[in-house]
Parts: structure tokens; sequence; C-alpha cells
């Protein structure tokens, strides 16, 4: 399948780079691979990927350095790859906006699934520049309002507040489910394609970064309600 997108590894291991341009190659990709931070800012100068593979334990400048590089001045897919035991590295990627994490040694099908996964959340968002859609079908969110036709949330000054593809994806399916409790295999199974693991905390850790973006007082939710030894729910305002 030709045209699949565009991705950017950066990982320090040759073998590693070589094994993930061949493989996403012959699965149509444009594959672009470097070593650490001063080659990859010349990757993304030289032609911007969708998403971009982001080896969190680089020699120099690390990772999380980079993907908050990443996320405050490109408009790109991030996905993490860590250790196995690299808990508290995965949960700082994640704050720092990482659409996606995914653990050494990987499956390369499952690596494939995951970008694939990132690149459709992604494509679907209108263009830059786009026309935005009527106000009128602007949902109220907290503190907030959403236009999920624009993929654009707004809070009451009008400023636009940044969401990733993941935390979008979040508040659709809470918008198409309110008052309804959802568990987090639920959440992740509707957003991502994939169930919930022990000791998995991406969805906490994005609900916890959408509260601070929506809601009036982040360490009392009522909008994004936790349901105790359940899950999540959206509860409308008025």
């Amino acid at each position: 399948m030709a045209g699949s997108g565009r991705l950017l590894v950066v990982d320090d291991d040759a073998t590693i780079r070589e094994l993930i341009a061949e493989y996403f190659g012959d699965h149509g990709f444009e594959v672009a691979a470097c070593a650490g931070g001063v080659e990859m800012r010349d990757a993304i100068e030289a032609a911007l990927p969708d998403v971009v593979l982001l080896d969190l334990r680089l020699p120099g400048e690390d990772g999380l350095s980079l993907a908050r590089f990443l996320r405050e001045r490109c408009d790109v897919g991030i996905i993490m790859v860590t250790g196995s035991a690299d808990v508290v590295d995965r949960v700082v990627g994640l704050e720092l906006g990482a659409d996606d994490y995914v653990a050494k040694p990987f499956d390369l099908r499952e690596l494939l699934a995951r970008v694939r996964s990132v690149l459709r959340r992604m494509q679907a968002r209108p263009p830059a520049g786009a026309p935005a859609a009527p106000a009128a079908e602007a949902v109220r969110m907290g503190r907030c309002l959403l236009d999920p036709s624009a993929r654009c949330l707004r809070d009451d000054a009008g400023d636009e507040l940044p969401l990733t593809a993941m935390e979008f994806d979040l508040l659709e399916v809470f918008l198409r489910n309110p008052n309804r409790v959802l568990s987090r295999d639920q959440l992740l199974v509707q957003t991502r394609n994939r169930e919930w693991e022990p000791f998995d905390r991406s969805i906490d850790i994005r609900i916890a970064r959408l509260r601070r973006k929506i809601e009036v007082e982040p360490d009392h939710p009522r909008t994004i309600r936790t349901v105790r030894g359940a899950g999540y729910m959206f509860v409308p305002t008025g």
C-alpha cells in the first residue's frame, strides 16, 4: 500500500532503525531515521513527518526533552518507545502530550497498528486554515466549548486550547455517552483499539490533562467525574 504516511524514527540503535525502516517501507511508509536530537531537528526541517517514533533513552538530549520540543513546535503524532520497566518515563511522556507508547522489545505488527491508529486520528482533523464549523455546533464541556466538526476546544474567553489527537478522541467518546460510566477498557478500545492493561495509566493521565483544561476546579471535577472502581462519566452542563 503506497502513501501510508511519513514516519521519523529517532533511536540510537542502528539495528532497530534499520529494522523499522525496512518493515514500514515494505508497508508503504516513507521512513527517515536518525540517532539523536540534532539529527531529528534537521530531519524535521527537511520534511515534517506525520508520526515520530521516539526512543526515550537517548544519549545526550533525552527523548522526554525531544518530546516536549515536538509537542510545542510541530503538529505531529508522537509514539514513545520505552523500556518495559520505564513506568515513570511513560507517565511523564504522556503528560507532555505523547499520543501513545510502546515498550521494548516490541512486535513490529503491534507497532504498525499503533502508528496507523495515531495516523487515523491525525488525518481525521481538518487541514490548517479550514473554516470553522458554525458556533451552534459547539458543545459546552465545563468552562469550555468543544466544536467536534473543527476538533477545536475554546475557553470562555474564546482562546483555543491545544488538544492532542488522543485527548480529542476521549472528549468525543464522552460526548457520545453522556451520563454513562465508561471503564478504562471501554475508553481505550474506543480511542486506541486496544484493551486496558494492569498498571496502564494512559487514560488516567489524559483525563487529568483534560480536567486542567475544561474543569472550573480541576481538583474537584464536575464535568468528567470519577466513578470509583468503575471508570469515568461525562456529566453535561445544564
